[in-house]
């Protein structure tokens, strides 16, 4: 079940106009800083959803009750990267996963916006849900403070696998922060899932973007 009385918000237009004469670059302000963002059309993963920018704002207003100095953080599904990115800049030790064909983009967002910021430096790997998580992530070896997902959850036929990815990083002591624009029943059914295996708060609702914002942890 669902517990937790959300805060109602908005995603604040933290994007500046743009200077730059290419289509594909978005520029946002996040805690101080500007993060120019380069989007690619060709992928789902490559492009800025509502989910992160609701979570980047969330974290950068909620700095006391998520603390991410020195913190590791793990970001599944990271995209662009912005996520990843004001992770970054919060004081996290960070690494952003994704699929292959989106890493070069992912790559390049957060070396660019982090190559000269005095902090943890970030990492980004490959990671498919669901796939070879014992591999590449020993239990042994990664323990997570923190799991960050947003807009995992739309019409893509990797839901059990994103489910068994979100319960092989939670551990005793992680939180996962997510968040989701909601718009079909399966989104809900995921959400039902979810629920059902992890203590799972709502912190906050975006109702003009249709983005919930869920904390999730393990059962003691």
């Amino acid at each position: 079940s669902l517990t937790g009385s959300p805060v109602t918000l908005k995603i604040l237009q933290n994007w500046v106009p743009r200077v730059s004469h290419y289509f594909d670059k978005e520029h946002y302000t996040y805690v101080g800083h500007q993060i120019v963002i380069q989007e690619s059309i060709e992928h789902f993963g490559a492009v800025v959803w509502p989910g992160a920018l609701a979570l980047s704002q969330y974290l950068e207003s909620n700095q006391e009750q998520f603390n991410l100095k020195d913190k590791k953080v793990l970001e599944i599904g990271a995209g662009t990267g912005l996520l990843s990115i004001v992770a970054c800049i919060l004081g996290a030790h960070v690494t952003a996963t994704d699929l292959p064909e989106v890493l070069e983009n992912l790559s390049y967002n957060i070396s660019r916006n982090t190559e000269n910021l005095n902090m943890h430096k970030p990492e980004v790997r490959k990671l498919v849900w669901g796939e070879g998580l014992n591999e590449d992530f020993p239990v042994s070896t990664y323990h997570y403070d923190f799991i960050l997902a947003t807009d995992v959850v739309y019409h893509h036929g990797a839901l059990d696998p994103l489910l068994a990815t979100m319960v092989y990083f939670c551990k005793p002591g992680t939180v996962l922060l997510w968040a989701n624009k909601f718009r079909f029943s399966t989104d809900y059914e995921f959400l039902e899932k979810v629920c059902n295996i992890f203590n799972t708060t709502i912190l906050a609702e975006f109702p003009e973007s249709n983005v919930k914002l869920l904390k999730a942890t393990v059962r003691k």
